[in-house]
Order: C-alpha cells, then sequence, then structure tokens
C-alpha cells in the first residue's frame, strides 16, 4: 500500500492542484510553528528576566498573530482538502464509468458487477478521510520535520543530533503496523464485497429461494458474512488503536531523550535558557507529524484500498485500448454480400470479433441496406450477440465498418449514429416517460408517446410509475417499454440504425404481429436500417433479408 500512488495524479488531474496547495499551506504551517515557539520563548524568557507587560506587549501580540494565522491555516487546509477529495472523487468516478463502458460487457461479464459498484460507491467516498487527513499530514511532514530539524540544529545542534538519531525509530515502527495494518485491511475489504455481492443475490433471486425452500439458508449465510466483517472491523479498530499507542509511546521517549539533554546542558550552564526552552517546544513538532501520518494512514486505509481497485479497472481500460487484437480464422462462415455498395447502407468488410483473444465470430463481408430490414438468425452461441456488441464498440473487432462510405470507428465516432434495446428490458424505478426518454436532451412526450405506439405498447401510460427494475410490469410489458427507448433514441438522435435483440421473446403472437408492424411503419417513414436479432419464425419472415450466420461445419 502506497502513501502516495502516482496513478492517481495521472487519472484524476484535481489531485495535482491540491497537492500543490497543500505544499504551499504546509510551507506556511512550518514557518507558524517555527513562529510560535521562537516568540513563546521570548516571552517566557524576557519575563524571566524582569521585563514589564509594556516591554513584552509587541512579543505577545506577535504571538498572537502566529496562533491567529495557524488557525486559519488549519482552516484554510480543512477545505482546501475536502474540497479536493469532492472533486478527485467526482474525476475517479467519472473515469472508471468511462472505463467500464469501454470495457464493455465482455469485460463485466468476467467480474462481480456488484463489486465494481461498491468500489465506486462507498469506496470512493472513503477517499474523504484519505484527502482531508492523510495527505495533508504527509505533505506538512515531507515540510515540517526537515525544516524544524534545520531550524533545531541552527541553534544547537547535540540537539539536532538527538532528533535525527531517534527519529527514524517512529518511520520503522510505522512500516511494521503498516504491513499488520494491510492485511487486516484488505480482508475487511474483500468480506465488505462479499456481503453486498451475497445480499444483492438474494434479493434478486428470493422469488426462486422462497420456492424451493432455500431462502433461510441464505440468510444464515448472510448473517455468517456479516458476522466476520464485523470481527474484522474490530480487528482493524484493534490494530488502529494499539498503533496509534505505540507511535504516541515511541515518540514520547524520543522527546524525552532531548529533553534531558538539555536539562542536564541548563543545569551545568552549556546552554542558554532561551536556546534550550526554544529547543525543547521545537522538538516534539520534529516527531508530531510523523506520528500524525502514522494515525491518520489507518483511517485512510479504507480508501486506499479501493483507489487500488480504481486503478486496476481504469489500468485494464487503458490497456485496452492500446491492445490490439486479432480474431481471424473464427471458426465462423457467412457470405452476404451486394456488388457494390448503396447509398446509406451499413457495410462490414472483412469484419471479425472475440473476447480475450478468442475468436467468436468472421470475418464477415455483409451489407445492411439503408431503410431495410434484416433479421440476423442462427443457432445459439453462433456469435450474433457478439457482432452486435462489437457494433456498439464494447467488443474488439478488426476489419472495417461503414455507414453511407464513411467509417465508423468506436469511440471516436460516437454512438449516436446506433440505437439499441438488448436481451434484458435495463428499465429504473420512475415513470413509464422517464424511461422511454432516459438521456433525452429535450425530453418529448409526443415522441414518447409515438415510440411506444411503434414497440407495440401504446396501452401503457406515460406516467405510470415504475419501481426498481420495472417493478410492476409484465415481461413482455417492459420489453415494448424498453423497445420504445431504443425507437425514441432512434428519432430523436436520427440514428441510421436500429439493433434488437431478441424484441419479441416475452411476447404473444399478436403482441409480435403488431410490433412487426410499428417496426414496418418506423423503417418506411424513417429510413432507418432496422437490424434484429432474433429466433422467432414471425420476424424473420417478416424480414426483407435473413443473414444467417452458421458455423463453419453446418455451412459446408
Amino acid at each position: 500500500m502506497k502513501p502516495l500512488d502516482p496513478r492517481l495524479l495521472g487519472y484524476a488531474r484535481a489531485a495535482r492542484v491540491f497537492l500543490a496547495a497543500g505544499a504551499v499551506i504546509g510551507l506556511a504551517q512550518t514557518a507558524c510553528i517555527v513562529g510560535f515557539a521562537w516568540f513563546l520563548s521570548q516571552v517566557i524568557v524576557r519575563a524571566i528576566h524582569g521585563q514589564s507587560l509594556d516591554e513584552l506587549a509587541p512579543m505577545i501580540a506577535a504571538l498572537a498573530g502566529v496562533v491567529i494565522a495557524r488557525a486559519l491555516l488549519l482552516w484554510i487546509a480543512e477545505v482546501t482538502s475536502t474540497r479536493g477529495a469532492a472533486r478527485v472523487k467526482s474525476q475517479l468516478r467519472s473515469r472508471v464509468l468511462t472505463a467500464v463502458t469501454e470495457l464493455g460487457p465482455g469485460w463485466m461479464a468476467a467480474r462481480n458487477a456488484t463489486s465494481v459498484a461498491t468500489v465506486t460507491g462507498p469506496g470512493l467516498d472513503a477517499l474523504d478521510t484519505y484527502f482531508s487527513r492523510y495527505l495533508p499530514q504527509l505533505i506538512l511532514t515531507a515540510i515540517a520535520t526537515p525544516v524544524v530539524v534545520l531550524v533545531i540544529f541552527l541553534q544547537d545542534w547535540p540537539s539536532a543530533l538527538g532528533v535525527v538519531l531517534t527519529l527514524p525509530i517512529i518511520p520503522v515502527f510505522m512500516i511494521l503496523i503498516g504491513w499488520a495494518t494491510q492485511t487486516v485491511q484488505k480482508k475487511q475489504w474483500r468480506l465488505l464485497n462479499s456481503l453486498s455481492t451475497s445480499f444483492l443475490d438474494v434479493v434478486g433471486g428470493l422469488a426462486t429461494l422462497t420456492l424451493f425452500g432455500r431462502a433461510a439458508r441464505q440468510a444464515e449465510r448472510i448473517r455468517s458474512v456479516t458476522e466476520q466483517y464485523r470481527v474484522q472491523t474490530m480487528k482493524v479498530l484493534r490494530v488502529s488503536f494499539l498503533s496509534g499507542f505505540v507511535l504516541e509511546l515511541v515518540s514520547s521517549l524520543a522527546v524525552a531523550v532531548v529533553a534531558v539533554s538539555v536539562g542536564l546542558r541548563l543545569i551545568d550552564g552549556s546552554l542558554g535558557l532561551s536556546v534550550g526552552l526554544f529547543v525543547l517546544l521545537l522538538a516534539p513538532e520534529a516527531f508530531l507529524p510523523l506520528r500524525q501520518v502514522g494515525t491518520q494512514f489507518h483511517a485512510a486505509a479504507d480508501g486506499v484500498a479501493a483507489a487500488d481497485d480504481v486503478f486496476e479497472i481504469l489500468d485494464a481500460a487503458s490497456a485496452g485500448a492500446s491492445a490490439t487484437r486479432s480474431n481471424a480464422g473464427a471458426d465462423i462462415a457467412i457470405v452476404r454480400m451486394s456488388d457494390g455498395p448503396s447509398a446509406g447502407a451499413l457495410r462490414l468488410s472483412g469484419f471479425a470479433a472475440g473476447y480475450d483473444d478468442r475468436p467468436v465470430i468472421g470475418p464477415i463481408d455483409a451489407e445492411f441496406p439503408a431503410g431495410s430490414f434484416t433479421a440476423i438468425t442462427g443457432p445459439s452461441g453462433v456469435g450474433k450477440s457478439t457482432l452486435v456488441a462489437a457494433l456498439l464498440g464494447f467488443v474488439a473487432h478488426t476489419g472495417a465498418v461503414t455507414l453511407d462510405g464513411h467509417a465508423i470507428e468506436a469511440g471516436a465516432t460516437g454512438l449516436d449514429w446506433i440505437s439499441w434495446c438488448g436481451q434484458r428490458p435495463g428499465l429504473f424505478a420512475g415513470s413509464v416517460f422517464e424511461n422511454v426518454a432516459l438521456a433525452s436532451r429535450a425530453p418529448d412526450r409526443a415522441m414518447a408517446a409515438r415510440a411506444l405506439a411503434i414497440a407495440a405498447a401504446d396501452e401503457i401510460d406515460l406516467d405510470r410509475m415504475l419501481g426498481v427494475a420495472g417493478a410492476g410490469l409484465s415481461g413482455g410489458q417492459a420489453q415494448r417499454v424498453s423497445i420504445a427507448r431504443a425507437v425514441y433514441r432512434a428519432l430523436e438522435r436520427h440514428s441510421a440504425v436500429l439493433v434488437l435483440d431478441e424484441p419479441s421473446s416475452a411476447l404473444d403472437e399478436l403482441s409480435e404481429a403488431r410490433l412487426v408492424d410499428g417496426l414496418r411503419t418506423l423503417t418506411e417513414s424513417a429510413t432507418i436500417t432496422l437490424i434484429v436479432v432474433t429466433h422467432r419464425e414471425a420476424l424473420a419472415r417478416a424480414a426483407d433479408s435473413i443473414l444467417s450466420l452458421e458455423p463453419a461445419a453446418m455451412a459446408a
């Protein structure tokens, strides 16, 4: 666990500004520390020598000014750290969401979605302590400790030598304690992810668990993981409290060594009272920043652990962006191509796609004319959904994709040219209108009503409120609302291509026929190229053409 991961500066630019501001504030705080010790020692020594209050007034005023300045700097540091944490969290969350989008469903399929949500949610929230407590203290330590030791050396080199010799003891104990903390902290973080995942799995499958009489066992499992998390949390707290005690004890003993040396030399007259008192006031300030860093390290451990997981996601996205994958030689054979490209057509040339260097589909040469209705058919596992995911930029592919003769490059071109509805509705809590007009630039009720009519869902009220995951609608209704959302996007953003993945799998024959009629009106009136992945014969018969994906052995 690094004190400051360099990747933080690369992935969150706000962190650079925060560190620069922290350095300036830390330097000013160090000046206040030295000034406070000097003015206080002078006031005490001069009072002992018999100066009057009037004579001491300037020194007392200066001392008060230093105290006020130090308090003001503490407030500025708190404000700076709070704002810095908010900005860094915002930038990291934004980059993580972008990274997950770039990595796509193929990457997410191999990972736990709940774990990713936990990292980007409460995990990044733990960075508050990291920025408001740990990093400011780390910066102050890097500035204050060397400066204070240098000032002590200029005043009394034997005391400075004592500080330098005893100072390394604290980092040694910090490293030893840090190893222990890292172990228990990582285990606690894994248990939190396990608890979140278990709870979500139980909620998602509660109906099935109840039907098979397994709900009680799952409740016991969650209770067990919760107890493990509680025990591990107490272990983390125990290590934190013990480490705080050890650091306090070590630093107190180190200061005592310096104090005894100063006291003995004051007694024998080899050291003046002014210098001795000044050194005694500064000596604890040399050890205090290091001790505070050790204390705040434990408070920030959650945020550091979560940041490590965030950086792994961002690193994966960076590696994926620069990686070149070759998917040629897939076990799929399809040839479907007109003699020449037609105006407005979507054209695939040598198109191949796969996951983790494993070819799934291709190479393909195919064309989808503008305003046409094409059904993509084939046995399960042949690569139909992979083809769609590659068009959306979620899966790496090779070959050329052109629309009306212009190259389409995922990420660079954007996705306004294509609208899509997957096999799962993906609805959220809110009104039907909010679901249909999701991410709309200017929500339009008339357009939403038209989209519902095209999706054969005009009987569903736009103001109808839905629960989590679209609760309140039947499976077929939810599917049609999600189709309406894709249609709405295509109409609003003037998408040239609309892709529907198994759009009628939950529909009866009558609803399916109405859906086909609605989609027909869409392609005829808006000249949208419609591509439908389906196993249903009715949709295949209604299409203008069929792109049949078959394994090479079957095609032969």
